[in-house]
Parts: C-alpha cells; structure tokens; sequence
C-alpha cells in the first residue's frame, strides 16, 4: 500500500510513503531559475543548526545549485551575530572604514574636510565577496539572520535577500528594512481564492495543509484516470504531471516535486516575478 503524506521531508521516508508537501528541491529548483534570469552567480546559502538541516543540504546536493559557500549557523542571537560578522567580514571593513578617515585627516588633500563628513556617515568601507544570500529559515528566526546582515551593514540594497517558501507571511510587509525579500512559493491567487471559499463554506481560516490536501484529490483522480482507473504501485512510478491549485506537480519514480512561482516583498506587498 502506497501513502501520501503532506510533509515536506524528502528523506528517511519508508519506500511506501510519498512527500506531497513544498519540498526543499522544488524551492532551490526555482530560486535557481531566478538566480540565472538576473545572472546571481556569487551566493551563499545560510542554514540553521536544526532538525531540518540534513533535508536541506539533501536538496542543495540533488539540485546542483552553485554556490560560493555554504555557512550553518547557531540560532542563538549572540553567536548569530558573531557568525555573521565573519562571514560578511563586518569588523575587517570596519576597519577600513576607520584608517581611511585618520588617513584623510592626516593627509593635505583638498575638500578632505568633507570626504571626511562622508565617510563618517558610512558603517564601513570596502565590498563583499557575495552578491546574494538564501536563508532556509522563517518567521523570527529568519528575521534574526536578516537584522544581522543588516547590523553588519549588508542590506538588500547591497545583495539579493533570498529565502524558502514563506506561505505569504504578511509579519514581512512590515519589515522595510529587509526589503525587496525574494522567496519561491506556491501561486498566490488560487492560494487567496482557496482562502475565500474555504471562509465561506466553514466559517473558519485554512491551514496550509487544508490547501494541499484539496489538491491533493484532484491529482490522485487524475492519475487513476490516466491508468483506466486502475489503482496499483505504478501510477506514482510513471513520469506525469498534473496542474493543481498550488502549481504544477512533477511525478516520477515514486516522488512529488512543484513547480513553483516566484515572488518578492517589496513596497509592503507580494509582488509576482515569474
């Protein structure tokens, strides 16, 4: 007997048990299409110390992503920060930025007075060896990863903030500071659209599981359909896909990935990209 689960673990799953959820692999999979259509060619990937980590290298290995590094970091605050601080190689361009204003003021050149205004306005000096940063975290904890990079003067004018699905958390609207945000995810429209009727026929709000379940029907009647309604181990086996509410399923050898759109945060609202 075959079973769909509505995780989005890919691994250590029995043989017999199909992830169903958004999974790691369509996510990268995704960012990956976004990394080539702006040329993203130097990023690093940031993940925490979680029970989740070994499901999101699995993802990173199987897509082929290309990265200039990968960094675990520790979720507690205080070795965050100092992580971050290493990584952005914060305290090296603190000190540029201080020995180019004594250089200035020891210097005889002219309008220096106000090369030295400038610099005094700036955190520090120099660029950074990254052009973006993916962090496969959410809610608080990836808010903490972001206010560290903002802290070490990388902001998302610098780089491309890039993150994992966040199911539209509307908590980011509010935070300018970490914007334009970029996360792959599923389509926004049906996903309000499901959210409306489901209000209106329970009287209750959705959970995202509620969403994929609905799905879900759809795509299992349709694969017994395209096997003359006959229900055996192959009709997960076949490659197919099957276009739902969420996006489009890929099915092959007994897995489920998505394909996923791709959206931004920015001027406080969801911005469709691809």
């Amino acid at each position: 007997m075959i079973f769909l689960s509505l995780t989005n673990k890919n691994i250590d799953n029995p043989k017999n048990v199909i992830s169903a959820g958004i999974n790691a692999s369509s996510q990268i999979k995704t960012i990956m299409k976004f990394k080539e259509m702006n040329n993203i060619n130097k990023t690093i990937f940031l993940i925490p110390n979680s029970n989740f980590q070994e499901e999101v290298e699995d993802a990173i290995s199987q897509s082929k992503i290309k990265l200039k590094h990968i960094h675990i970091y520790e979720t507690n605050p205080m070795e965050l920060t100092k992580q971050i601080e290493k990584i952005t190689m914060y305290q090296i361009r603190k000190q540029n930025l201080i020995d180019e204003i004594k250089r200035l003021e020891d210097s005889n050149k002219k309008n220096k007075e106000w090369k030295i205004n400038n610099l005094k306005k700036r955190d520090t000096l120099g660029g950074i060896n990254f052009d973006s940063v993916i962090v496969s975290d959410f809610e608080e904890g990836l808010k903490s990863v972001f206010t560290s990079l903002l802290y070490t003067d990388v902001s998302p004018q610098r780089i491309y903030y890039i993150t994992l699905n966040q199911w539209f958390d509307e908590s980011f609207l509010k935070e300018e500071s970490l914007q334009p945000l970029y996360f792959p995810s599923i389509n926004k429209e049906n996903y309000d659209e499901f959210i409306d009727n489901y209000k209106k026929i329970y009287n209750e709000h959705p959970n995202q599981l509620s969403f994929l379940s609905y799905d879900l029907m759809g795509l299992v009647y349709y694969l017994v359909y395209q096997n003359e309604f006959k229900i055996d181990e192959k009709i997960f086996f076949k490659k197919n896909q099957f276009k739902g509410k969420v996006g489009i399923f890929e099915i092959n050898k007994n897995r489920i990935n998505h394909v996923l759109n791709f959206y931004k945060v920015e001027n406080r609202e969801f911005k469709k990209i691809f």
